[in-house]
């Protein structure tokens, strides 16, 4: 009982060690299917090979792990040849082409990937344990249906071993050798039913009592090959495959170490952001008292303004080394554009800028941009007419004593008569 658990818990610790490491699959990945056939003849009692009878079937399987798959069989075998003996009573030779069939459940174990491990790819030879069992169903011939009935009913055990030989690049296929032992479980059960006996007896000596067991005289051998494909999977692949990443203790807190770090890198530029707003802000209020110091006085209905004159300047500030138009001073454009849409007659000049700081021809692009990037958003979000808005880029400028100031495009409106 010991060694049996021992056992037990090395394979559970193999299932494991490998499952923490295999790729995910879903239900109708690592499938196959498999066509087989060969010969069966009597495990004992009978020459091997004149006995045997042809035989032919089909599997379909699915791979759970490395180790360990499961699947469904059907076989059939082919009438050629009586197995008549007694106490044989699955064997009466029948008139039918297919005189048996069997159906049923079974399951594989790879003895290479169990002690050797798994590469992450099929090898070219495998060897695979095969234990199975289901329903085993004979037609008999009429002179048989007292003994026998006219059909017999059954089931049966198996245990196999399958000789693998993968092939193809992608392991697509699969050629097998695949002997294996069938009983038929209820062979001695037959005995008394079939002579009126007690449920417990004897025959030739031997005692029947009509329980299910594995009795080698009621058992056949197996030999067949099989050619079985693969059928390609979510991974992309016909097998099961290790996860592309596995992740370390070391890994899990260098991830979290950059998580950190972006954070508080975002932190920051709310920061910087919230600075250049207060930055505007106080742009905005030196704008105002320039204008006062100019002596330049706001627009208002009772006035009369000089039509031919430049009369309201409008400021939108870049980051550096940027050309596209921050959320925040959206607003700048949006005044201009209102106010261009409320007097018909007005232009504007659009005049882009750049720091000083920097390689010249970059700043020459980058006031270029400024200008198109405000005549742009006038034109395609607010639908301005193109001929009513004049952009250049004016290149470097030290206007204000605050370089970061100097990154900006001044929209200058102008009404002609």
């Amino acid at each position: 009982m010991k060694k049996i658990i021992l056992t037990l818990a090395l394979l559970m610790g193999v299932f494991a060690a490998q499952a923490q490491s295999l790729e995910q699959n879903k239900f109708f990945d690592n499938m196959s299917v498999t066509l087989k056939g060969g010969a069966i003849m009597p495990f004992q009692g009978y020459a091997f090979w004149p006995s045997a009878r042809g035989i032919f079937g089909l599997e379909i399987k699915k791979q759970l792990t490395p180790v360990f798959g499961m699947g469904v069989e059907g076989e059939a075998t082919i009438n050629t040849t009586s197995w008549e003996k007694e106490p044989n009573y699955w064997g009466p030779k029948s008139p039918n082409i297919i005189d048996h069939t069997m159906a049923g459940l079974f399951g594989t174990v790879n003895l290479g990937n169990l002690f050797a491990g798994y590469a992450g790819k099929p090898r070219f030879f495998e060897l695979e344990g095969v234990i199975g069992a289901g329903w085993l169903h004979a037609f008999h011939r009429t002179e048989s249906a007292n003994m026998y009935g006219n059909d017999y009913n059954s089931w049966y055990t198996k245990a196999g071993a399958n000789l693998n030989f993968n092939f193809g690049e992608s392991r697509a296929f699969t050629f097998s050798l695949k002997p294996a032992v069938l009983w038929d479980m209820n062979g001695d059960i037959m005995v008394p039913y079939r002579y009126n006996l007690p449920a417990r007896a004897t025959w030739n000596g031997e005692p029947r009592n009509g329980k299910s067991q594995m009795n080698a005289n009621h058992a056949a051998v197996e030999l067949e090959a099989g050619l079985t494909y693969h059928f390609k999977g979510s991974n992309g692949e016909r097998y099961i495959t290790f996860c592309p990443y596995k992740y370390s203790q070391d890994d899990i807190d260098a991830l979290n170490g950059q998580i950190n770090g972006l954070r508080n890198q975002l932190n920051g530029l709310q920061g910087d952001l919230d600075a250049a707003n207060a930055r505007n802000a106080q742009l905005q209020r030196d704008l105002e008292g320039a204008r006062k110091a100019a002596n330049v006085k706001p627009v208002n209905t009772t006035e009369v303004i000089d039509k031919s004159k430049q009369y309201m300047n409008v400021l939108v500030h870049f980051k550096v080394n940027k050309t596209n138009i921050t959320a925040d001073q959206q607003p700048n454009v949006e005044r201009v554009a209102m106010y261009m849409k409320n007097n018909p007659k007005s232009t504007v000049e659009i005049k882009g800028y750049a720091s000083p700081e920097g390689p010249k021809d970059n700043n020459i692009r980058l006031a270029n941009g400024r200008a198109e990037a405000v005549k742009n958003m006038l034109i395609n979000k607010y639908k301005i007419d193109a001929s009513r808005i004049k952009a250049q880029g004016c290149g470097e400028t030290d206007m204000f004593q605050e370089l970061s100031w100097n990154r900006v495009s001044i929209c200058e409106l102008i009404v002609k008569d």
